[in-house]
């Protein structure tokens, strides 16, 4: 259903909402990884999973979407799994450990919400990368956040950056790998608005 769903979205987006990626090339290929995203609307999620169609990512989601019956069967359908951010359990690592090791993609929005502005990162895709010794792919997204801008043909772009292996353990080594994580984000926002300004 996945890959159906995502042609569908492909085509859609297609029409009205042209992206652009960049540095595709640093995409491992031959093992699972991690990809975190800045995260400013639904939309990036959308066009962060065709820009690896038909390899389908995995994203973590919060459990409050799965109280909807509906919505909670359509998004396990699509590959997401759900995550309690107020009381995280085993699972929020086992999970995604267990899909990486089955050379998956697993998508993480380490903001925890969607927002324009940023905020602090929290160290889950850090600790999972920590435990199951996979590469986070840092990524960043300009471009439509709702269906109004996607309608306007605003165009969206991507950019993959270099992946970062956590190295240290501990605490102190996911602080320290997280703070590394923020400044990469960062970094490729600027990049990325730089590419954008030159077309």
């Amino acid at each position: 259903m996945y890959r159906i769903v995502a042609y569908l979205v492909k085509i859609f987006l297609g029409l009205f909402n042209k992206v652009k990626v960049y540095d595709k090339d640093n995409l491992p290929k031959d093992e699972g990884y991690i990809i975190a995203c800045t995260h400013t609307g639904w939309i990036d999620m959308l066009n962060l999973g065709i820009s690896l169609y038909p390899k389908p990512i995995h994203f973590m989601a919060k459990k409050q979407l799965y109280d909807r019956k509906a919505l909670g069967w359509f998004i396990t359908k699509m590959n997401a799994f759900p995550v309690d951010r107020e009381n995280p359990g085993p699972s929020v690592i086992k999970v995604p450990r267990q899909l990486i090791k089955e050379k998956k993609v697993v998508g993480i929005f380490p903001s925890g919400t969607r927002n324009a502005e940023g905020t602090s990162l929290k160290q889950g895709a850090i600790t999972i990368a920590q435990l199951s010794k996979a590469p986070i792919i840092p990524a960043a997204y300009i471009g439509p956040n709702n269906p109004k801008d996607v309608f306007k043909k605003t165009k969206g772009y991507i950019i993959y950056g270099t992946p970062i292996y956590v190295t240290a353990k501990g605490k102190e080594g996911r602080e320290e790998f997280t703070k590394q994580l923020e400044d990469q984000l960062v970094n490729l926002q600027q990049e990325l608005q730089k590419k954008i300004d030159l077309e």
